[in-house]
């Protein structure tokens, strides 16, 4: 056979394995788009990106924010909502740009390739699995308040078991289901917030509403937002499930900014109350409690428990609804087994991934080995912004985002500037588990590429 020939059967094979890897990649979308039914409103979206928000973590912030800032403390979340602001509006750009599921696991692919893509995945999985874990962990012991009998060894794990077991029935059910419990946790989470909120703040005379308090020095204010800016962080969660939302383009940066906006408020307003309510807040060990019995005495602090356990259970059921969507992402992608990527055949929903997610985190949970992991999650969080912010170029050069920031690259730079200086407080074994998670995750990387 003459070289002419060979060049041109070698051109006939490159393209019929071009053709057939086209044809695959189309089968996989295709895949996706009959499978996975699109059913999630604006609204929808915004109760998941809330509940990826607000967590346990005002329960407990009041007091520490009100011994770093003093009375200005209210100002502090209104500055961390201004700080994560360009971060939620660069998701909000880069949302608008695609209509599958995946999330950051599709922006980091579009500007660096499947392996980049397959680390983010993996990583944002992890990171939410310890989270979930140790949140799984946060809710027996909130039930411990209402059943000191909870505490027992054996009970713990029962209701661990309990709990897990009913998040992934609930999400198996179908998308509908998991979105009306969700809408029924947000409702008994925020009714008794926002009730709580404004008697507090109707006590305040109305010019303290209005009055802005001197600042404290700047390395006590950076203290003071860095504990506070967590608080904001979780609203990425709510990008992933954008294959069944109706029109993801246009609702998930309406959904976005509307959870970072109500967020802001409802944080200002429950710190407004706690320091009406409670005098001695700075020093208080569980402040919300101690001002809801200060409010309507035992039964407001059962109110507020009640709260806590709809906030811990919305934002777990928030993560049960959109983590497993990243491992159906993979396994739509070839990068896990298929068997991931499987759709319940009734109720059209990742139940494989699903089911994964949930005993995972249940053996996490029961065992506590999710602990060590625990270190990582702001560390992987924080590239995880960075990378996605990274990916922007690349998103706008090929894509048709429906939402293009104004003002150039300003955001994203303001953006990554923030993400840089929260990583000047990251630990070094943060670091150093992270770098471990990451060679676990090239590890799979290659041998997913073995048995494609």
């Amino acid at each position: 056979m003459g070289e002419g020939a060979k060049l041109l059967k070698s051109q006939k094979n490159q393209g019929a394995m071009g053709i057939e890897k086209r044809s695959t990649e189309v089968s996989r979308l295709n895949l996706e788009t009959c499978r996975l039914k699109r059913q999630l409103s604006a609204f929808a979206l915004w109760l998941l990106a809330i509940n990826g928000m607000i967590g346990a973590g005002i329960f407990g912030i009041p007091a520490a924010a009100q011994a770093q800032a003093g009375d200005f403390s209210p100002w502090l979340y209104m500055l961390c909502a201004l700080l994560i602001a360009p971060i939620v509006l660069c998701f909000a750009e880069l949302s608008s740009a695609f209509s599958q599921t995946g999330g950051p696991v599709l922006y980091a692919r579009c500007a660096f390739g499947p392996f980049v893509g397959f680390q983010a995945g993996w990583a944002f999985y992890i990171a939410r699995l310890t989270a979930f874990a140790a949140n799984l962990s946060l809710l027996v012991a909130s039930i411990g308040f209402f059943w000191p009998g909870a505490d027992g060894a054996m009970m713990r794990v029962g209701l661990l078991a309990l709990a897990s077991l009913a998040m992934i029935c609930i999400n198996i059910a179908g998308a509908g289901a998991a979105i009306a419990w969700l809408g029924t946790l947000t409702a008994l989470k925020l009714l008794p917030l926002l009730a709580f909120a404004l008697y507090g703040a109707a006590q305040l005379d109305g010019a303290v509403l209005l009055q802005v308090t001197a600042p404290p020095d700047p390395p006590v204010l950076g203290s003071a937002l860095l504990l506070v800016i967590y608080a904001f962080v979780g609203f990425e969660s709510s990008v992933v499930p954008a294959g069944e939302a109706r029109d993801p383009q246009r609702d998930m940066p309406r959904a976005l900014l509307w959870a970072l906006l109500v967020c802001a408020a409802i944080y200002a307003l429950i710190q407004l109350a706690a320091q009406a309510l409670l005098p001695n807040l700075a020093s208080t060990d569980r402040p919300l409690l101690a001002a809801g019995e200060a409010w309507l005495g035992l039964w407001g602090a059962w109110m507020v428990a009640l709260g806590i356990i709809a906030s811990v259970g919305g934002n777990l059921l928030g993560s049960m609804f959109s983590t497993p969507r990243i491992s159906y992402r993979l396994g739509l992608d070839g990068q896990l087994p298929d068997w991931f990527a499987a759709v319940h055949p009734r109720y059209l929903t990742p139940a494989n991934s699903i089911l994964v997610y949930g005993v995972a985190a249940f053996v996490l949970a029961a065992s506590g080995s999710f602990v060590w992991l625990a270190v990582m999650s702001v560390l992987t969080r924080l590239l995880l912004y960075l990378l996605c912010i990274a990916a922007m170029p690349a998103v706008r050069r090929q894509t048709g985002a429906k939402l293009r920031l104004v003002g150039g690259w300003s955001v994203p730079l303001l953006a990554a500037l923030v993400c840089l200086g929260l990583l000047t407080q990251v630990e070094w074994r943060a670091v150093l588990a992270t770098l471990a998670l990451l060679a676990v995750g090239s590890v799979l990387f290659v041998l997913a590429r073995r048995r494609v």
